[in-house]
């Protein structure tokens, strides 16, 4: 198949979460399975053209795109995504849409006041430049709402003499897919958004694809108009066709079920694998976990925490935000703070976090340690030294880090949400099935005393040697490779040509 991957960031190039990771990883595995993939995403000043080998398209050359009032001139550049090793590149060319009026800004996102404009601008020139490649694509993969309105873009009927990429040849058989990373930003604006994109005006009014309380929503159009809709694991699919999970959007998604779907995001394990972590002291595996009791020592010692062995380290790496709930965390800080175990967390965001687990470091010198910021280099030393890793979110369309703890031998404690609760197995509710297949500890009540009990749990087990050992070497034995997510977009893909070809769309 020819695939179109279109992301507003992709690693190495920007990241802000988790949709840079999957866009910069997900495109490679697509290619292994054969098929023929082509990267969008905006061309950002965060990075220098000459390090990622970036080159200016002659052919392509340059591209009017009219936006309100104003034509924008942009232009393209193309580079080969980087094998996940950094030492050479794969054969997945990714263009970059060039436009230093609206991504010249030093950020990804910037909530300006022409936001919208900026990935208006992205998705009619990403059309605009597969136009010119003269590359039929099967399908354009959308993420997000930065791309929501593309589906509309190639269906969009015009009123009679307008121009529509739906009368163009090169989109004829193609079919839209459109994965939602985060129901949480759902791109609304000004009810004037569509006449700036020239969109048909009546999928505005009356309740339109793209009307949402009077205003735009771009998350909703890719909703309504694509032909099949996915999020990042099976629960949080479930989860988001409730009120509860679902921000404002679930009617619409239940408007579609039949073509809603979870599919699970994969990880890089030659990034993630402690067996061949360039990024801390010693190597270990699930044959010889020795080094991970040495890492969990250089950790310790190098954090000013004494090292003991007995003593369970606790860690949290994670943006410090609602979401992630550390608001339940806080309810019980004072009974965590008794707890026999010491706690590392690495982190930034809200300040009121940061403001706690600084304080708590602070005040609790001999059992916490807190770092503020981000450190890749520190996020693997945790994994590998830590013996538990706290998740205590509110939602979690898929979560990462509790999936890079399991191959690290890393206990997760979480809660049972989206991605979480796909990913760790709690090792008493399996053991009450009469199974030893659990991989961690989760609760399902979004409660102080229920996370201090998994908590209380976890530590009491950790001393149980054997059984500890147990819980885990069954979660370093679980594959949560990109290829097994790739081979069911593979089966998305599929189910997206088949609904176009059938006329559903």
């Amino acid at each position: 198949m020819k695939v179109a991957y279109i992301a507003s960031e992709v690693f190495p190039y920007a990241k802000t979460g988790g949709l840079g990771d999957v866009a910069g990883t997900l495109p490679k595995e697509l290619a292994k399975l054969g098929n023929d993939v082509k990267v969008f995403m905006p061309k950002y000043n965060l990075f220098s053209e000459i390090d990622y080998g970036l080159h200016y398209q002659w052919k392509i050359g340059g591209i009017l795109i009219p936006i309100a009032d104003r034509i924008h001139s942009v232009h393209v550049q193309k580079a080969y995504l980087p094998e996940s090793n950094g030492k050479k590149n794969s054969k997945v060319e990714i263009y970059f849409i060039d436009c230093p009026y609206y991504y010249y800004r030093y950020r990804v996102y910037t909530d300006d006041p022409d936001e919208d404009e900026r990935f208006i601008l992205f998705s009619k020139s990403v059309l605009e430049v597969i136009k010119r490649l003269n590359w039929s694509p099967d399908i354009i993969h959308c993420n997000d709402w930065h791309t929501g309105i593309i589906p509309l873009l190639i269906k969009d009927q015009p009123q009679s003499g307008e121009f529509s990429y739906s009368n163009e040849k090169v989109f004829e058989r193609t079919a839209t897919i459109f994965t939602i990373h985060n129901i949480a930003y759902q791109g609304i604006f000004d009810k004037h958004t569509f006449e700036k994109a020239g969109i048909n005006p009546k999928y505005f009014l009356n309740g339109g694809h793209g009307e949402y309380y009077g205003k735009v929503s771009f998350l909703k159009t890719g909703i309504m108009v694509s032909d099949i809709i996915n999020t990042v694991s099976e629960t949080y699919a479930k989860e988001l066709l409730t009120p509860e999970y679902g921000s404002g959007m679930d009617p619409f998604l239940n408007l579609r079920k039949e073509d809603f779907y979870g599919v699970l995001n994969g990880v890089d394990y030659n990034i993630w694998n402690p067996e061949t972590d360039k990024l801390i002291p010693y190597n270990y595996s699930k044959n010889d976990l020795s080094g991970k009791l040495k890492n969990k020592k250089y950790l310790l010692e190098n954090l000013g925490l004494t090292f003991d062995e007995n003593i369970p380290l606790i860690g949290i790496i994670s943006r410090l935000v609602e979401q992630k709930g550390f608001d339940i965390l806080n309810e019980v800080l004072d009974e965590i703070i008794t707890l026999n175990a010491h706690w590392v967390i690495l982190g930034s965001g809200k300040r009121k976090y940061e403001e706690m687990f600084a304080q708590l470091a602070q005040n609790h010198p001999k059992k916490f340690s807190a770092y503020i910021g981000y450190n890749d280099e520190f996020a693997h030393l945790i994994e590998a030294g830590a013996d538990m890793i706290l998740m205590p979110s509110v939602y979690e369309p898929c979560g990462l880090n509790q999936i890079y703890s399991l191959k690290y031998g890393t206990v997760p404690i979480v809660r049972k949400t989206g991605g979480l609760a796909d990913t760790v197995l709690d090792w008493h509710e399996c053991l009450s099935e009469g199974k030893e297949i659990g991989t961690g500890y989760s609760f399902v009540n979004f409660s102080g005393s229920a996370l201090l009990q998994s908590l209380k749990t976890a530590i009491n087990d950790f001393h149980n040697k054997d059984l500890w050992r147990k819980i885990q070497l069954n979660g370093m034995e679980k594959d949560y490779s990109w290829q097994k997510s790739a081979e069911k977009y593979m089966e998305l893909y599929k189910k997206a040509t088949k609904r176009l070809n059938n006329g559903s769309s």
